[in-house]
This record gives C-alpha cells, sequence and structure tokens, in this order.
C-alpha cells in the first residue's frame, strides 16, 4: 500500500521524479524504519515520514524520520562525515573549520542541559584549543570577533536564550552530533562550519529535549575559558564566569537533517 512519505522538492530534484514516485507508491521505503533524528520506530504505513537524503561528493544517503521530528529535506554534508553517519561510529574529539575563512582550528566541543528561564535547554560549547587570529594574521585572538561579525550575539549572562542565527542549524543525524551548519557562499546550500571528525554521542535527555524544542544553543567562547568540565553543573558555572568576564557569544540554532 501507499506510504504516507513526504518528498521535498529538493529532494526529489535529487533523486530524480522516478525514484520519487517508487517511494511515494511504497515500492523502495520501508513500512519501518528508525527515525534519523528521535531514534525511536516509526511506520510510514502508519504515520507521516519524512525523506532526508544527506548528500556529500561521491556518497548520498536516503534516511527517514518521523514527519513531526523533522521536514523533508537535502543536507550538503562532507563525504567524510557523511562516511562517518553511515557508520555511525562514536567519539569525543572533533576537528573542525574554524570561522577564520579558511584555516584549520581543533575546537573542543561539549553538550550539556542549560538552565534558562526555568526550562533546560539543549546546549553545545564551544571552545578552541588555542588562539584564532584573523585570516592571514599572527595578531591577537579573534575568535569571539570573529563569530559576531558572522551573527552571534555577546552573552553578558545567561538570564535569557540567545537569539536564532538565521541560516545556521545544527546536525544530529543517527542520534549523534554531526556538524554546525551555516550558510554557504553567494546563496548556496548550507557548508559545515563546525564538522566532527567521528560522530560525538549526545545523552538521551539532551536528544530528547532537542527533538521537542528543535532548538539548540550553541555557546562559544575563547582558549582557557571554559575547559572541560566533567558535570552539567560545573558547565554552567563555568559558563556564568565566561560570560561575565565579556567571554561569552551565543546564538540558538534549529536541528537540520534530523
Amino acid at each position: 500500500m501507499p506510504r504516507m512519505l513526504d518528498v521535498s522538492e529538493d529532494v526529489r530534484a535529487e533523486i530524480g521524479d522516478e525514484e520519487a514516485d517508487r517511494l511515494l507508491a511504497g515500492e523502495n521505503s520501508p513500512g519501518s524504519y528508525d527515525c534519523t533524528s528521535c531514534r525511536t520506530p516509526g511506520d510510514s504505513e502508519q504515520e507521516r515520514t519524512s525523506t532526508v537524503l544527506f548528500v556529500g561528493e561521491e556518497t548520498a544517503v536516503l534516511a527517514f524520520a518521523h514527519a513531526s521530528c523533522i521536514p523533508s529535506q537535502v543536507v550538503q554534508v562532507a563525504e567524510d562525515q557523511l562516511q562517518g553517519a553511515v557508520r555511525s561510529i562514536t567519539g569525543s574529539e572533533a576537528g573542525v573549520q574554524a570561522p577564520s575563512g579558511g584555516e584549520q582550528a581543533v575546537l573542543g566541543v561539549t553538550s550539556g542541559l542549560v538552565l534558562i528561564e526555568g526550562d533546560l535547554h539543549p546546549a553545545l560549547v564551544v571552545e578552541p584549543t588555542a588562539p584564532i587570529a584573523r585570516p592571514g594574521t599572527a595578531g591577537p585572538d579573534q575568535f569571539l570577533q570573529l563569530l559576531v561579525e558572522q551573527g552571534f550575539q555577546p552573552v553578558p549572562d545567561l538570564t535569557a536564550v540567545p537569539r536564532a542565527l538565521p541560516g545556521w542549524s545544527v546536525l544530529l543525524a543517527m542520534g549523534q552530533l554531526h556538524a554546525v551548519l551555516q550558510p554557504g557562499a553567494n546563496n548556496g546550500g548550507q557548508v559545515a562550519w563546525w564538522q566532527a571528525h567521528q560522530p560525538l554521542q549526545v545523552t538521551e535527555g539532551w536528544r530528547a529535549e532537542a527533538n521537542k524544542s528543535n532548538t539548540v544553543l550553541v555557546f562559544a567562547a575563547p582558549v582557557g575559558s571554559i575547559g572541560q568540565q566533567p558535570r552539567e553543573d560545573l558547565l554552567r558555572d563555568a559558563l556564568d564566569k565566561a560570560a561575565a568576564d565579556g567571554r561569552l557569544v551565543a546564538a540558538a540554532m534549529p536541528l537540520a537533517g534530523t
């Protein structure tokens, strides 16, 4: 019987009308699946299901998710990131493309739940392992200034939820954290600003809150501001101190892909 599938125009353009029609007719789509967002079972015969196409340089992977979790869409990702998503490897360190116009930097990324205005919010805390200078210079650490120029907001204290940053999003694929995406050049598709070499594990509680709100708060601080905190209460203390010292910026981002 036909599946209750949503195939967006972007997905149809990538896979072709013939394949899209086969999916909608139930020929090539699974009845039951594990939602690539919330990791719980879904059934395309019983509930609306989104088709999500991850596209790399050489590989494309079609995933399925509850339509209530995410809409059908195409997500452009780097080939090694896509291969990592397929393998669903866990890891704890991430190499990233820093917001410095092409220079590589290594950032520590910590996930945790942060209490703001009485509600728990899923958050990522990004901190370089070394100062990040402006591209082509050997000047002082410009990490925060570079982020402010891209739309992040300075955080004087953690009493209000940061504003949304248009065009940016957080990619949580197959239940793990893969990337922070930013707008591409010349109105192109999204590209990875931060990209995990190996997908990062998040807790069930973190993923549940992210799926419920469809929003992740991304905090960033220069090297030496936060450190690797083993508990969420210690992470919050470090965030509060960085904010008080004028060394914290943040933005709210929707989930992308899953």
